[in-house]
């Protein structure tokens, strides 16, 4: 194992909300109990100012960094960002990562047993907002002893939390730093979230939902909704540089419906892995939730949105990704800047799309060091 990885971690599991206690949802309706799961990587400090919260996007998960065991092969999502003299220096930080309520990931959601029926909940589960992630996760920093974030950070759904949290809890935040996100959802993007739905609709086996009961999975749906996903995440130069039109294990068309291209072949991929470790309700609810947030419908305004944050800001993009562009987080930086809010922005170059977050990028990792560093040697 790298020496350079947090090693073998545990996830562990935070429950509260219980009845007649339970969560008031933007909704209006109440939820509990909630569970929620999370991993910690290195301590907090004896001040309490080192704790660093990583929020997820839509399919990522309270695991973003090291192994669950000696044999996993598979790291956390983000895992050359965390670690002993990484970006998220756990020898520094008190690094925290959770599942969001609404995921399938060991958090309460639509899998998750109604205790009113003791049969999972499917789509009785209640819809969840952004706010209301964030707000499930604050309870969290309360059992962890958590007064104050040095930093939230997260790309993509993630960032959107980043921006719930910085407006809501404006005492809690130091800084933030939204990565490859934006303020709310285009009507492109609700379109293809959308789409997403109703293939899984579509898919005979979804059961309007209680696909459960009959121990049945949507897998086509999931797999066609994750695969025009995934087209999303990407850019043209990417796929062109990776797949370009050639052929798969061929020398020329099939002149049928079989699969005649690389990029067909790694779609189903894709498709097919997701269905292995993601649930068709989660996914419905999830995007739901991106498709709801709007700090403009929320505040009038995207600067009245930003009035009350004390948090210095670190807005980052990619130069291709066409999923949450440039144009967004300039919006955000804009908006910041009117109010006379401390921000850095910066559009990195990568050919990676929306995905690039994700990947390694020399410039990423040293402009989050570097930020990083400056506010807790302050």
């Amino acid at each position: 194992m790298n020496e350079k990885s947090v090693g073998i971690v545990e996830t562990k599991y935070f429950t509260f909300a219980e009845p007649p206690n339970e969560m008031l949802l933007e909704s209006g309706e109440k939820l509990g109990p909630v569970t929620l799961a999370y991993e910690t990587y290195g301590k907090i400090n004896s001040s309490a100012d080192n704790a660093v919260l990583i929020t997820h996007a839509l399919s990522g998960d309270a695991h973003v960094a090291g192994c669950h065991s000696k044999n996993d092969r598979k790291t956390g999502w983000w895992d050359f960002m965390v670690g002993p003299g990484r970006p998220f220096d756990t020898d520094k930080y008190f690094v925290i990562c959770s599942n969001v309520i609404g995921g399938c990931k060991g958090s309460t959601g639509p899998t998750s047993v109604n205790p009113q029926t003791g049969k999972p909940y499917n789509l009785n589960f209640p819809v969840v907002t952004i706010g209301d992630m964030v707000k499930a996760q604050k309870e969290l920093m309360g059992h962890l002893s958590v007064k104050k974030l040095l930093t939230v950070v997260g790309g993509s759904m993630g960032g959107m939390q980043v921006l719930e949290w910085a407006i809501k809890y404006p005492d809690m935040v130091a800084t933030a730093m939204p990565i490859a996100t934006t303020s709310r959802l285009n009507a492109q993007g609700i379109a293809f979230d959308e789409v997403g739905r109703q293939a899984i609709y579509a898919d005979s086996n979804w059961k309007g939902g209680d696909y459960s009961d009959y121990k049945l999975i949507p897998a086509q749906g999931l797999s066609v909704a994750r695969m025009l996903a995934h087209i999303t995440y990407l850019s043209e130069e990417s796929m062109h540089e990776k797949f370009g039109r050639r052929l798969r294990e061929k020398e020329r068309y099939g002149y049928d419906f079989t699969t005649d291209f690389e990029v067909e072949s790694y779609l189903r991929y894709q498709g097919e892995s997701f269905i292995k470790r993601f649930d068709a309700n989660t996914y419905l609810y999830i995007t739901k939730a991106m498709d709801y947030f709007d700090l403009t419908r929320d505040f009038g305004t995207l600067e009245n949105a930003f009035k009350g944050v004390s948090a210095k800001f670190m807005v980052l993009s990619f130069s291709s990704d066409w999923l949450f562009p440039t144009a967004h987080s300039k919006e955000i930086v804009r908006a910041l800047t009117v109010n006379r809010k401390k921000v850095t922005f910066c559009e990195i170059p990568s050919p990676y799309g929306h995905d690039a977050f994700l990947l390694r990028n020399e410039y990423m990792e040293k402009m989050v060091t570097d930020f990083l560093t400056y506010a807790y040697d302050k």
